[in-house]
């Protein structure tokens, strides 16, 4: 099995995608953070000090996807036309999932799951005074898709 990032010398390298036709992209991931029944009560009722913990972590998880190829050194750097970030609460945590979505010559599940990431991430840092017990786990792919972008109209 070849890796795509390292080069014929096993050296790290960014791929080069040039070659490759532009196509609308997208891509789903999740992940869980676990939490004590009473800091989701709180999260509940907004009674955190720190203020609303889902819309923070929305757009914690939004900029995130949207910095990625600053954090992950050899993505590329894509034009997001999506980023939608969904909350479920659940009676020991938080499911999180995000769609990153473009029109490019490479995918976007690094941005679904960065923004997925960061989304559990901001939840624990906004969470931590009140809650010591908290796991982020099962952060996964869910899936990507890939479709030929329909031609332009005729003026």
């Amino acid at each position: 099995m070849n890796l795509t990032h390292t080069d014929d010398q096993g050296r790290a390298s960014m791929v080069d995608v040039s070659a490759k036709p532009a196509l609308t992209r997208e891509a789903v991931a999740t992940g869980r953070i676990l939490l004590q029944s009473s800091t989701l009560d709180l999260i509940r009722q907004n009674g955190l000090k720190k203020g609303d913990v889902l819309a923070v972590a929305r757009i914690a998880a939004i900029q995130a996807a949207k910095q990625t190829q600053l954090l992950i050194p050899l993505c590329h750097q894509i034009p997001l036309s999506k980023v939608a970030v969904e909350f479920e609460l659940q009676a020991d945590g938080i499911l999180i999932t995000a769609t990153t979505k473009t029109v490019a010559q490479t995918g976007v599940e690094m941005e679904a799951l960065t923004a997925v990431s960061l989304a559990a991430l901001t939840i624990y840092d906004m969470c931590k005074a009140v809650d010591k017990t908290m796991t982020i786990t099962e952060v996964h792919l869910v899936s990507k898709t890939k479709v030929a972008v329909p031609p332009a109209a005729a003026d």
